[in-house]
């Protein structure tokens, strides 16, 4: 499965609520030395994607004014941006110990790596397109606190992943959704897709097609556990926007009142 698929026909641009999908196969075991330094290991990559970031930046703005007139990304765009998000998304999962094999440094991953996305090239509402700063509000917040909420309590996942060797059940279910929601935000943001971000407690199992290829993310399946720590996950998302606000907001107060 291709980060990006296209095709210059006429069927190039599929109507409807098609959602971006996050793919991941999910590693009977870890390695506990890996996941002791993984951060660590996936530095070279974070360099990487400040790079990518700065050209993917300007790629969504000429994008973005082509959207508008033609309704749609032009394909060099497309292709560029699906790589990019594709690359962003391996890091991720990398950093989230969702996978235990190594990101390649490529925007176009081998075909047998663990983590991978599908996106489709679609046409795009142009009256969407230009409010799309405004439109991507609700969805940032949820984005936001849900990824800021894993990562306030990081250390827990990670003990418990090195201890173990691999990631509980619920945990993975709860941190691929994580994944999977910001891959759709992005992918919402970058122009690659018009449906909006949805699906962030799991699908049912309809929502994928018996003949194509299924993963521990497609569908994701999640038990009542795991949509637990999704709520869990938003409420230490909370807590954590509320303190930085709160001490942030303190020293301003302090220096004003010298």
């Amino acid at each position: 499965m291709a980060d990006a698929q296209w095709s210059p026909g006429p069927r190039a641009w599929t109507a409807g609520e098609w959602l971006p999908v996050l793919d991941i196969v999910e590693p009977p075991q870890q390695r506990r030395l890996t996941v002791l330094v993984r951060l660590l290991l996936l530095i070279p990559h974070f360099v990487v994607l400040f790079l990518l970031d700065i050209a993917a930046a300007v790629a969504v703005v000429a994008g973005w004014f082509a959207a508008l007139l033609l309704g749609r990304l032009p394909e060099p765009v497309f292709r560029f941006l699906a790589g990019y998000l594709g690359y962003q998304v391996r890091v991720a999962a990398s950093g989230m110990l969702l996978v235990d094999r190594y990101p390649p440094f490529a925007l176009d991953p081998p075909p047998d790596y663990p983590a991978r996305i599908e996106v489709r090239p679609t046409g795009l509402n142009r009256l969407a397109v230009f409010f799309r700063l405004i439109l991507m509000i609700p969805a940032a917040v949820v984005q936001s606190l849900a990824l800021s909420g894993w990562w306030a309590v990081a250390i827990v996942w990670w003990l418990v992943t090195l201890i173990l060797g691999r990631m509980p059940r619920p945990l993975f279910e709860a941190t691929a959704a994580v994944l999977r929601y910001g891959m759709r935000f992005s992918a919402y943001v970058l122009l690659l897709t018009p449906a909006y971000p949805k699906g962030f407690f799991g699908d049912d199992d309809l929502s994928v097609t018996q003949r194509q290829t299924r993963s521990a993310t497609r569908p994701l399946l999640m038990s009542g556990a795991g949509k637990g720590l999704l709520v869990l996950f938003l409420v230490f998302g909370v807590a954590t926007s509320v303190t930085t606000s709160t001490t942030t907001t303190w020293p301003d107060e302090t220096a004003d009142g010298m």
